[in-house]
C-alpha cells in the first residue's frame, strides 16, 4: 500500500496562471472590442485577446492593469473581473489557470501596434475560449450597469438625460422607452440636476445632470436598467 507521501506527489500539479482582458469601447451604435495579433505564428487565429501570465510581483488586478495599458497605451478607466476559469494542459501534471476581465474605454482609436477594434456584431475567427470570455465579459458588463458608474464613464461631468439614455442602449445593445428610462432613473436616484441648460437645436434647451456618487445618494431601489425594454 502507498504512503501518503507518494499520494501526494502523484496527485500534485504545477499550476499557471495569465489574465485576458475584454477591452470595449463605443464606435458608432454598437460596443467595439479590442483584439491583438497573437505572437505565435504557429496560432491558427489572427486576432485574440490581449492577454499575459501574472509576474511574481504582481496581483491579479495589478497584472490585468499592465495588459490592458499595453494594448490601448492608456490605462482603461474601468476594469473589472469578470471570472476565473482553469483545467488541466495536455502536458501531465499541469493546471492552467486563466483569470479574465473586462475594462471600458472612451476612445475606440486607441490602440497599440498589433491591436485593432471589431463591432461586436462582426467578430473575426477567433479562439473559442476568447469568444467565451467575450460572451462572458458582456454579460457581466450588463449585470454591473445599474449597481456600477459604468454608463457615466463614457460622459462628461455634466450631460443631459438624452445623453445617458444613448450611453445606456449603446451599453445594452438595445433601445430604451424613454419615459420608461427616466423614471427608473430618478427612482434609482443615479443622477442630480444642475442649474445648467444646454441648447439643443430649435428645441427648449435641455437641463444638465451629474452623477450623484453613493454618499450623497438616497435610498435606491434597486432599479435595473438591464431589464427596461
Amino acid at each position: 500500500m502507498p504512503d501518503s507521501s507518494s499520494v501526494a506527489r502523484a496527485t500534485t500539479r504545477q499550476v499557471t496562471c495569465s489574465v485576458d482582458v475584454a477591452l470595449f469601447a463605443p464606435r458608432g451604435n454598437e460596443l467595439a472590442i479590442l483584439l491583438v495579433s497573437p505572437s505565435s505564428a504557429r496560432s491558427r487565429n489572427r486576432w485574440s485577446l490581449p492577454s499575459d501570465g501574472i509576474r511574481n510581483d504582481e496581483t491579479l488586478d495589478a497584472a490585468a492593469g499592465r495588459v490592458a495599458k499595453d494594448a490601448l497605451g492608456i490605462a482603461p478607466p474601468l476594469l473589472e473581473q469578470s471570472r476565473a476559469h482553469g483545467g488541466p494542459r495536455r502536458a501531465a501534471g499541469v493546471t492552467q489557470v486563466g483569470v479574465a476581465y473586462f475594462g471600458l474605454t472612451h476612445d475606440a482609436s486607441a490602440a497599440r501596434r498589433g491591436g485593432a477594434w471589431f463591432g461586436i456584431s462582426s467578430l473575426p475567427a477567433i479562439p473559442a475560449r476568447a469568444k467565451e470570455e467575450i460572451d462572458v465579459a458582456l454579460s457581466t458588463l450588463r449585470g454591473h450597469i445599474d449597481r456600477l458608474p459604468v454608463a457615466f464613464r463614457l460622459l462628461p461631468a455634466t450631460f443631459t438625460l438624452s445623453d445617458l439614455q444613448a450611453v445606456y442602449e449603446l451599453l445594452l445593445g438595445r433601445r430604451l422607452h424613454k419615459a420608461s428610462f427616466r423614471r427608473s432613473l430618478h427612482a434609482a436616484a443615479l443622477v442630480e440636476a444642475t442649474d445648467e441648460w444646454r441648447s439643443e437645436g430649435r428645441g427648449r434647451p435641455a437641463q444638465l445632470f451629474r452623477y450623484a456618487p453613493p454618499r450623497r445618494r438616497r435610498q435606491r431601489r434597486g432599479v435595473r436598467f438591464d431589464l427596461l425594454g
